[in-house]
């Protein structure tokens, strides 16, 4: 049966919008203590007087995941005004355009890597430490169907998605027995503002067939209620119609 994580601290990096601020609303409305993170301010505040007008109280903090001091520094504000981190769940992701070969360039590249993949072992490296002490922690990454299957997406966002399932398998290979989980979930098309930057308008007759972010938040959910003795390493997530 699942458990509950009434009063857990869930540290969601990536939550202003789309799959991220979902997953945070939902883990609020069934008792995490949240902590809702990203580059924009304002988007932060409307989620966080959505949910107190719901009753459920978060704390937010503006950072940025391409930062390695400012992931760091995100991790010990969580602590010292929340608590230690139970789980955390990474869904910072962006694509661009640009991204076919032969548009790309070493910029390109360099931010891509940065927010898709190098945020998540920021910010990890970040948590695992307290979590190491204590025996337990739930990490819980968001990458793409992207990582799993060659699509157009293009190569920087593809190489970080399937960076991200290699950073979470490792992770647990190496950390299982001290008691920290991972879970890497893949989605499909998913109706989110990424939609928006891709080179050619994606049609509205397949934008209705889409995943809407909260299934996959509800995935997330699913996963961090899971009893300590059970993980799930990795979950691909698709719409029944595409």
């Amino acid at each position: 049966m699942p458990v509950t994580i009434q009063n857990q601290i869930a540290l969601v990096v990536g939550a202003s919008s789309g799959i991220g601020r979902a997953t945070a609303v939902l883990l609020a409305r069934d008792g995490a203590r949240v902590m809702a993170s990203a580059r924009r301010e304002d988007r932060l505040r409307e989620l966080q007087s959505e949910l107190a007008g719901e009753g459920h109280a978060i704390e937010i903090a503006v950072a940025d995941a391409s930062s390695a001091a400012q992931m760091e520094d995100l991790a010990r504000q969580t602590r010292e005004r929340m608590g230690e981190i139970d789980i955390l769940v990474y869904v910072t992701g962006t694509n661009i355009p640009d991204r076919s070969m032969k548009r790309l360039n070493t910029g390109i590249w360099d931010m891509m890597i940065s927010v898709n993949l190098n945020g998540a072992y920021y910010i990890t490296q970040a948590v695992l430490p307290s979590m190491r002490e204590r025996g337990s922690g739930h990490l819980i990454y968001i990458s793409s169907i992207s990582g799993l299957t060659p699509d157009v997406s293009g190569a920087a966002y593809q190489a970080a998605k399937r960076g991200l399932l290699g950073l979470a398998h490792a992770i647990r290979v190496e950390e299982k027995e001290g008691g920290i989980r991972t879970c890497v979930i893949c989605p499909g098309l998913v109706n989110t503002e990424i939609l928006e930057r891709r080179p050619v308008k994606t049609p509205a007759e397949l934008v209705a067939k889409a995943l809407q972010a909260e299934d996959v938040a509800e995935a997330v959910l699913a996963v961090a209620k899971l009893p300590a003795r059970a993980c799930v390493p990795e979950l691909r997530i698709e719409p029944t119609r595409v």
